[in-house]
């Protein structure tokens, strides 16, 4: 008995199967194509565990989701999500089909040439799904704004003092008046939007915040908030995007994986390095980038962190005070040497990411 290697082309309505058998010259077979519901997969899987062999499937990360993953590891089999960006492909190919992409994945699967992604358990995935609509909501209320800012700027209106969206702003809002009955029905669908907009987005943090409490990872998300410039949402982004932070054996691999480092193209005696390689997960580094920003003050413990600071275990405080220390000082320190800022920025959160880590390595996923 030996091992099957099975590359699966998905797409929305077929996948398109391809075998390759086991060792450098085991026979390579283009299955065809089922149709992309759980009961052909089923069968699929039944039809080609016929001769005893073992079954290892792959397929390549994708809209898809997991589901096919769930399925066949649940039935027993083995099953590899490939990341997409690390599969090596021939520079001179010109020709892509779903059949050649199937051979592609279950050749490589056979050779080891596949890097896996971090499939989520069913209750994480459902949490970064709720992070997903929450940062939705936020971008729909920043297009209503928007909207609305710039109707307002076609007809000469521009608030005079402060910033946008406060309360005095909501009420200079409430004055302006159009003499067109158009542009008065224009004008109030626009606010009308950015109302519905945050109400929409204060109901699912709301959501998000009753949620968190059910949640195995909830004891990292709040341990996350003792850092300067995380607070619940943010943490509990990160968190959903990354995961459990055990599973990283040391910073740089977490660091790596969200895209933080350096690149480098480097032959012979040249060194040549440019800026990061924005790899990994977008939302993720965002909200590091995000909070590195706040390290350009002191070192001090806010008011509204007191509270939260004071609840975490000592090593967690000690962790989150180190890290401000040392990234509020490198900070100056990188902006005197004349680094321009996002340079700067970008050399504090991968720092930042590295104290994340050790505080992943201290709280442990909580009992499902």
């Amino acid at each position: 008995m030996g091992t099957v290697f099975i590359g699966l082309d998905v797409h929305k309505m077929s996948i398109s199967v391809t075998t390759a058998e086991d060792g450098r010259e085991g026979a390579v077979r283009f299955c065809g194509e089922v149709a992309n519901t759980p009961e052909q997969v089923r069968k699929l899987a039944e039809r080609l565990s016929r001769s005893g062999d073992r079954l290892e499937f792959c397929y390549e990360a994708g809209g898809c989701g997991y589901g096919i993953y769930r399925q066949l590891t649940e039935a027993g089999h083995g099953c590899l999500v490939a990341a997409p960006t690390l599969i090596a492909r021939k520079p001179g190919d010109r020709i892509k089909t779903d059949r050649r992409d199937s051979q592609m994945l279950a050749l490589q699967h056979r050779a080891g040439g596949l890097t896996a992604v971090w499939v989520p358990n069913e209750v994480h995935e459902a949490m970064r799904d709720l992070v997903r609509a929450r940062g939705d909501a936020v971008m729909a209320l920043m297009r209503a704004r928007q909207q609305l800012l710039a109707f307002l700027l076609r007809h000469g209106r521009s608030y005079p003092v402060g910033k946008p969206w406060t309360l005095r702003h909501r009420r200079w809002l409430a004055g302006q008046a159009f003499e067109q009955d158009a542009h008065r029905i224009v004008f109030q669908d626009y606010v009308e939007a950015v109302w519905a907009s945050q109400d929409r987005r204060d109901q699912l943090e709301a959501r998000i915040s009753v949620m968190l409490a059910g949640w195995s990872l909830a004891p990292l998300v709040e341990a996350l908030r003792a850092l300067r410039g995380l607070d619940t949402i943010s943490s509990v982004s990160f968190v959903a995007a990354v995961g459990d932070l055990s599973r990283f054996e040391n910073p740089r691999r977490l660091m790596a994986y969200l895209g933080l480092v350096p690149s480098e193209h480097s032959s012979g005696d040249r060194i040549r390095r440019g800026g990061i390689t924005k790899t990994g997960n977008r939302e993720a580094r965002r909200m590091l980038v995000e909070a590195a920003w706040s390290y350009r003050y002191p070192p001090r413990v806010a008011t509204g962190k007191t509270d939260v600071v004071s609840r975490q275990p000592k090593v967690v405080r000690d962790v989150a005070w180190k890290a401000q220390v040392r990234l509020c000082d490198r900070y100056r320190r990188l902006s005197a040497g004349g680094k321009r800022p996002t340079v700067v920025i970008a050399a504090i959160a991968r720092e930042l990411s590295g104290f994340i880590w050790a505080i992943g390595q201290e709280v442990r996923p909580a009992a499902p």
